[in-house]
C-alpha cells in the first residue's frame, strides 16, 4: 500500500481532535465538532478549510497561452492578468479529465489548480499534450512546473471571510473581485490570493508555503472569529449551490455537455482536445443529463442509488444525495435519462428496498448568500 500522506497541518488538526481519515491519498480531517456545525457557521460567518491536498501546475513559455487554451475548455486568451477561470480538461471522446481552475499571471504564465484525487494522472496527461504536436503539427514551447509538494492553501469562507482576512492576517484583499487574485506578501513571504471557494459563499484561497500557512491557520484559531472546518461540510456547501464534484457529477465518462457545465466550454476558440464529441453532443443534444431531485420524504438519497420513472424503470443513478442542512430538504444530484430530465418531472428513487418520489429541480438548491 502507498504510504497515506499528511498535509503541513496535521498536527493541528490532530491537536483540535478532528476526526480524520483517508482522502485523494492524504489523511484529512472529515469534521472537528460536526458537520452541521461547521457546515453553518460557513453560511453565516467564517469557515477555515485546510485543502493544502490539492494539486498545483505551473505553465510558462511562450506558447503559454495557446497551450493551456488547448487542454482547456474555457478561453483563457479572452482573460485578463489577474483572472481566475474555471473550466474542464478533457479527454478526446468528450469526458472529463478533470475539472479545474486556471489563473492567468499573463500571457506566458498561468496556475493550473487541479483535484487532489487526480494529481498523477493530471501531470501525466498535461505532460503528454506537450509532447504531442498541437493543431498546426508543431510542438508548443512551455515549461510544466508541478509544485504540489512545495504549495499548502487554505480556504476562508463565509460572509465574514474578507473582514477576517484583513484584520487578523492583515492581508488586503477586499480590492479583489470575485475570481480575481493578486500575489502579495505575509510576513515578507510571497503568497497568492484569490476570492474564489468551493461553497457558495463570499472567501478566498490562499496559496504559500508550509511555513507561511501554518502561521495563518494559527492567526486564524487564535483570533476566535472563524471556524475549523472540515471535509465533510465541504460537501455539502458545495452540493447545496450545484457545484460538481469530480468522481460523482464529473468523470472520464460524463461530458460537460451531460453535466449541465456547457457554459465554460468555448467552441468559437481555437481547437482543443475533446472539442468535436462535446460540439456534436450540443447539436445533437445529451442522451444523459445531470439534474436536481427533490424528495417528498427525509430519507435520504445516497451516491450510487437507483432513479426510476414512475412505470419503475430504472432511468439512472444518485451521484450526490443529503438531507441539506441549509434547505432542511432531502436532495439529490443524479445523472439519468435526459428524457426525464425537465424540471416538475416525477421520479423515484430506490433507498434500499423501498421508493421514494420526487420531482425534477433545479440543481442550485439553495440560493448564495453573497451576491456577485
Amino acid at each position: 500500500m502507498d504510504e497515506i500522506l499528511k498535509t503541513c497541518l496535521h498536527d493541528r488538526h490532530v491537536a483540535l481532535g478532528a476526526v480524520m481519515s483517508p482522502f485523494a491519498g492524504f489523511d484529512m480531517p472529515i469534521q472537528y465538532s460536526s458537520i452541521e456545525e461547521e457546515h453553518n457557521a460557513v453560511r453565516n460567518a467564517c469557515g477555515v478549510f485546510d485543502v493544502s491536498h490539492m494539486g498545483e501546475i505551473v505553465v510558462s513559455g511562450e506558447d503559454a497561452t495557446e497551450f493551456v487554451n488547448h487542454i482547456f475548455t474555457n478561453d483563457v486568451a479572452t482573460a485578463h492578468d489577474g483572472q481566475c477561470l474555471y473550466g474542464m480538461m478533457l479527454n478526446e471522446r468528450g469526458g472529463v479529465v478533470d475539472d479545474l481552475l486556471v489563473y492567468r499571471f499573463n500571457a506566458n504564465r498561468y496556475l493550473l489548480v487541479i483535484n487532489a484525487s487526480n494529481i498523477a494522472k493530471d501531470e501525466q496527461w498535461v505532460e503528454r499534450q506537450m509532447n504531442e504536436p498541437g493543431p498546426d503539427g508543431g510542438f508548443f514551447r512551455v515549461d510544466l512546473e508541478f509544485i504540489s509538494e512545495v504549495t499548502s492553501e487554505l480556504a476562508i469562507q463565509g460572509p465574514e471571510a474578507e473582514k477576517v482576512v484583513e484584520e487578523v492576517l492583515g492581508i488586503q484583499c477586499a480590492d479583489l473581485a470575485f475570481y480575481t487574485f493578486k500575489e502579495t506578501t505575509f510576513r515578507d513571504a510571497p503568497i497568492l490570493i484569490s476570492r474564489t471557494g468551493y461553497t457558495g459563499e463570499d472567501g478566498f484561497e490562499i496559496y504559500a508555503r508550509d511555513e507561511e500557512i501554518v502561521a495563518i491557520w494559527d492567526l486564524l484559531m487564535a483570533s476566535g472569529h472563524c471556524t475549523p472546518c472540515g471535509l465533510g461540510c465541504r460537501d455539502t456547501l458545495r452540493f447545496e449551490v450545484g457545484l460538481p464534484l469530480y468522481g460523482d457529477e464529473l468523470t472520464d465518462d460524463i461530458t460537460p455537455v451531460e453535466a449541465g457545465l456547457s457554459m465554460f466550454v468555448k467552441l468559437d476558440k481555437p481547437a482543443f482536445v475533446g472539442r468535436e464529441p462535446v460540439a456534436a453532443q450540443k447539436v445533437a443534444g445529451a442522451a444523459r443529463k445531470v439534474v436536481g431531485l427533490e424528495l417528498e420524504d427525509r430519507a435520504i438519497p445516497r451516491h450510487g442509488y437507483e432513479v426510476l420513472d414512475m412505470e419503475d424503470n430504472v432511468i439512472g443513478h444518485v451521484t450526490t444525495g443529503y438531507h441539506a442542512l441549509s434547505v432542511d430538504k432531502s436532495i439529490a444530484m443524479a445523472l439519468i435519462d435526459a428524457r426525464f430530465a425537465a424540471l416538475g418531472t416525477g421520479l423515484k428513487v430506490r433507498i434500499r428496498r423501498k421508493t421514494f418520489p420526487c420531482t425534477v429541480v433545479k440543481k442550485k438548491f439553495y440560493k448564495k448568500s453573497y451576491k456577485q
